[in-house]
């Protein structure tokens, strides 16, 4: 797993905060085939050059992730005009390294004290984009054990936070309208694949969802997630069209691939009448 150096990288520098950090994104969906509970797919992962890791708004982790950065070789590139500014961390080239990003939640009216926007927030020397929805994937995460013997070339075996799957797929129904049309189909090939991921066991899903993550939100934002399903997976658009072209390595046709996210869908969030 060459590819998985930079990630080993990024995630031996940031081992003392391991605890707070949640791998989300495209790197999440990947690292979701490490999970001891995940089926072992014939087809290749979506490859990403950036890592998403996300973080609470109240969380004080105590030393400088900016500097632990440094030391293994990121350097910063500043992007807008915000303040804080949007910070990627980058190794390698500008078009081809890898890169990570830092987020946090963006609760209330996405709005500063005299109109300015919510935009990015300052924690332990890392600058985090704020972003909507985020806090759904940092509820009940899941441990993903990592270590050289499965070709992760970390300094020691660790252990990583990556989003509930639950949480994974419902935030990406959730913001489906607000993406570019490309991101939209990205995130459906990804509702796909992570329902595939784990299709063996999509009772503890439902049960995840019920028992674990429907309690923790408002009734409104739940029902919203429970719908939406319905209405994103109903028909064939192009969406899911794009959606399947997307993969070079298998032939999914969108008919197939409409069919699947809505049975795995409803399995989690259908009702049992």
């Amino acid at each position: 797993m060459d590819d998985f150096a930079p990630m080993a990288r990024l995630i031996d520098a940031l081992r003392p905060w391991l605890d707070q950090l949640v791998f989300v994104g495209g790197w999440a969906h990947r690292l979701y085939r490490l999970h001891p509970e995940a089926s072992s797919p014939t087809y290749q992962p979506v490859l990403t050059r950036d890592a998403d890791v996300a973080m609470p708004l109240g969380a004080h982790p105590k030393g400088s992730i900016a500097k632990a950065l440094r030391e293994a070789g990121f350097r910063q590139d500043f992007r807008g005009e915000d303040t804080p500014p949007v910070i990627q961390y980058r190794l390698g080239g500008e078009d081809l390294g890898f890169y990570v990003e830092f987020l946090a939640p963006l609760v209330g009216s996405g709005l500063k004290r005299g109109g300015y926007p919510d935009i990015t927030v300052a924690i332990a020397g890392v600058t985090a984009q704020k972003l909507r929805h985020l806090d759904l994937l940092l509820l009940k995460p899941w441990d993903v054990h990592l270590d050289s013997t499965i070709g992760v070339p970390l300094d020691s075996p660790v252990e990583i936070r990556v989003p509930n799957p639950v949480c994974f797929i419902a935030q990406k129904l959730l913001i489906r309208r607000h993406r570019t049309l490309e991101k939209q189909a990205q995130d459906v090939l990804y509702i796909h694949d992570t329902l595939d991921l784990f299709s063996g066991d999509l009772e503890r899903l439902k049960t995840e969802w019920r028992e674990k993550i429907r309690p923790a939100l408002d009734s409104r934002t739940a029902a919203n997630i429970e719908q939406l399903p319905r209405e994103l997976f109903a028909t064939v658009d192009d969406v899911i069209r794009n959606a399947s072209r997307i993969p070079q390595d298998r032939a999914l046709t969108p008919d197939r691939l409409q069919a699947a996210c809505s049975y795995g869908l409803d399995a989690i969030f259908g009702s049992d009448s």
